[in-house]
């Protein structure tokens, strides 16, 4: 257990970013399991670098100006390129000896200021974009089109509550699965029917799950686990209108992701496994959840009631998208 009372802004934001070494990390996540406002912090930290580097991709693969790579890539001797020739054969060498500078030196200021407009326009173009969402939402729609695909918050916040609790080796989950009430418990919690999906021909015995905070909602987290100690859980919240609903797939450094959307709960199977293994997983949980009978969100009007057999709900459909071997089968 980390005794350290507190964390700075700079040394959190390092850890995000990867700069801290293994002790350090180690410490840190820690902290941060036992700290659920600051964890909750970082996760939206992450969520914006993300959205970030996902904003800027353009911009960073755009091609060098010809008149500065021609610059940047000026020999030693003063030579330039052949069409630079042509255009001013001596401006390098001389704008060079003006400032007192050798003309590699030149081509290597040149570089310098290159990717320095590009950080700055990278920068810029960020908060652009975040000046636009707090616009009305016919400008946040227009934006939202122009930019290119991202990954959805959400599905940030699973990929990091998977490498928060995950590694905990004594209190992984908040309920333990032989605990009756888990799933009628985190059904009511976060308003969307929680089921226990049986993986065990797969590998992969239930653990239990805990309840997260999801932006200004709630979601849940099934885990499980397989006999060499490996462990993927299952994110699971309430939709909100509008959310893409294709069934998909995305990979995160080490973890792998399949998420797909139905009109009362949103899914998302994450672990580090061959994506062929999430696969299997993700469509056994598929087909499990038109099958088994949904949590009561109220209790039974009476004993008869309750000894009633449970009507499963009627099976929505997935769109999915055109994804090599991911296709699920039809409910």
């Amino acid at each position: 257990m980390s005794t350290r009372p507190d964390y700075s802004d700079e040394e959190l934001s390092a850890w995000v970013d990867g700069e801290v070494g293994p002790a350090e990390r180690a410490a840190i996540e820690a902290w941060l399991r036992q700290h659920p406002a600051r964890a909750e912090q970082v996760r939206a930290w992450a969520a914006d670098r993300d959205a970030l580097r996902a904003a800027c991709a353009d911009v960073v693969r755009e091609p060098v100006p010809a008149r500065l790579a021609e610059a940047v890539w000026m020999r030693g001797d003063g030579a330039v390129s052949a069409p630079a020739r042509r255009r001013a054969p001596v401006a390098a060498p001389r704008l060079a000896a003006l400032l007192g500078w050798p003309a590699s030196g030149l081509a290597a200021a040149a570089a310098a200021l290159f990717l320095l407009g590009t950080v700055v326009g990278a920068v810029l173009a960020w908060q652009w974009a975040q000046q636009q969402q707090r616009r009305p939402a016919t400008a946040a729609r227009a934006l939202a089109s122009a930019a290119a695909p991202a990954p959805q918050g959400w599905l940030q916040r699973a990929a990091f509550a998977h490498s928060v609790y995950t590694p905990e080796p004594r209190h992984p989950v908040e309920v333990r699965a032989q605990e009756e009430h888990l799933a009628r418990w985190l059904t009511r919690r976060i308003d969307a029917p929680v089921k226990l999906f049986d993986l065990r021909s797969l590998g992969f015995e239930l653990i239990g799950g805990r309840l997260l905070p999801d932006g200004p909602g709630k979601s849940a987290q099934l885990m499980y686990q397989d006999s060499a100690g490996k462990r993927v859980t299952v994110y699971l919240r309430k939709p909100e209108p509008g959310t893409d609903a294709a069934f998909r797939y995305e990979q995160q450094g080490a973890l792998g992701m399949f998420y797909w959307i139905e009109e009362k709960c949103g899914f998302a199977l994450v672990g580090e496994l061959p994506k062929e293994r999430l696969l299997a997983m993700a469509k056994a949980i598929y087909e499990q959840d038109a099958t088994l009978p949904a949590p009561s969100l109220t209790p039974p009007a009476s004993a008869a009631a309750s000894a009633a057999a449970p009507v499963p709900a009627s099976p929505v459909g997935v769109t999915q998208t055109a994804l090599p071997g991911a296709s699920l089968p039809s409910k």
